[in-house]
């Protein structure tokens, strides 16, 4: 009923040669239920005076259902995978934690010009 397909959809090359697969949350649940009812006649008469099939009735009921939920994207290139999250409220958060690293990077370049610049600007003594 489902396959991986289902859930990891089909990857999808882009020009720049990254490859995006997309992400499914996938839910299903079934169920059914019945009853047989005694009639009238046969709480008065007893069991077995009826004429065969109008003794027990019967009566039933049975339903399923299906969700598939877009979770997001898996992006895969250039030395990343990323993921993008279709999600509402957790885009600012996911963008922060993917940022982070970037942000770590210039504030270490940062850090270290700043170091250069002091130290070629100092005048002998």
């Amino acid at each position: 009923m489902v396959d991986v397909n289902t859930i990891i959809g089909d990857p999808v090359e882009t020009p720049d040669g990254s490859v995006i697969l997309p992400i499914s949350r996938v839910g299903f649940g079934f169920a059914a239920g019945g009853s047989e009812f005694r009639l009238k006649r046969e709480r008065e008469h007893g069991p077995g005076t009826g004429s065969g099939t109008d003794d027990m009735p019967f009566g039933g009921g049975a339903g399923g259902g299906v969700s598939i939920n877009p979770m997001g994207f898996l992006v895969v290139g250039h030395g990343n995978v990323k993921l993008l999250s279709a999600e509402s409220g957790n885009q600012l958060y996911d963008r922060l934690i993917d940022l982070a690293p970037s942000m770590l990077d210039r504030l270490e370049a940062f850090a270290k010009k700043r170091d250069q610049n002091t130290t070629n600007t100092e005048l002998p003594m």
